[in-house]
């Protein structure tokens, strides 16, 4: 079944990535790393769930998590308030990450602050599709890198894109690796880089296959295109290239 394989395929990628954050701390490429998938795992399960067998062939592909979104949840773009309300995913165990940091605490799906470009992107599927399911008949959702990176004393969140070496490259390869097996599992047709990083990365990924591969503009609220004409710029941009 297609479930199954996504969950085999996840939780390959979970125990795969976990050693390759001990060793990027080792050397000092990162001060702290948080693996989501270990801790959310019965979240992140419960996502797959719910929209990996819908019939979708595009993928939205963002970076990494967010501290705010799938850091706390396990869920790629997540918010609180999408995840319980619109998801309906509720009353599942979240556990700490097995190296927590002072400044980055986990409360999974009691988390007090939203996460602005979860709650951007989950509204607009809502806006544009309906429902919860026609969302997953169209779409499907990964972040290209499950880990979240720390670095200094207030662990800023480091993207992988900012770091470098042999192990560096490792987890990079292995999370490509990943996207092969799940758009091969979904006979996924499309995909969407959420920001320029997730179009090269799916570039480099599946080079030579017939996979079709686009970008849309971040829906950050760093990023002035997201804010652009209070966001109504990024909603027309992301919708172009939607399914």
């Amino acid at each position: 079944m297609e479930i199954n394989a996504l969950i085999e395929a996840a939780s390959r990628l979970r125990d795969d990535v976990d050693p390759i954050g001990d060793k990027l701390v080792i050397e000092g490429s990162v001060d702290c790393v948080y693996n989501p998938l270990m801790y959310a795992w019965d979240i992140h399960k419960a996502f797959i769930k719910l929209g990996g067998d819908k019939g979708a062939d595009t993928l939205l592909l963002g970076m990494n998590p967010g501290p705010h979104g799938m850091g706390q949840m396990g869920i790629p773009f997540s918010a609180t308030k999408v995840v319980r309300e619109l998801l309906g995913i509720r009353n599942l165990e979240v556990k700490k990450p097995r190296n927590p940091h002072p400044k980055r605490e986990v409360t999974g799906l009691d988390w007090h602050k939203e996460e602005i470009s979860g709650t951007r992107l989950w509204n607009l599927l809502e806006e544009h599709y309906g429902t919860v399911e026609n969302i997953f008949s169209n779409v499907f959702i990964l972040n290209h890198c499950p880990l979240m990176l720390f670095k200094g004393e207030r662990a800023t969140n480091i993207t992988p894109d900012k770091i470098s070496g042999k192990n560096a490259k490792e987890l990079i390869e292995r999370c490509d690796q990943h996207l092969r097996e799940l758009v091969d599992i979904m006979g996924i047709k499309k995909i969407i880089g959420v920001g320029k990083y997730a179009e090269k990365r799916a570039n480099i990924a599946l080079k030579g296959t017939n996979v079709e591969i686009t970008s849309c503009w971040h829906p950050s609220p760093a990023s002035p295109l997201a804010n652009r004409n209070k966001g109504k710029d990024w909603r027309d941009n992301i919708r172009s290239v939607l399914p």
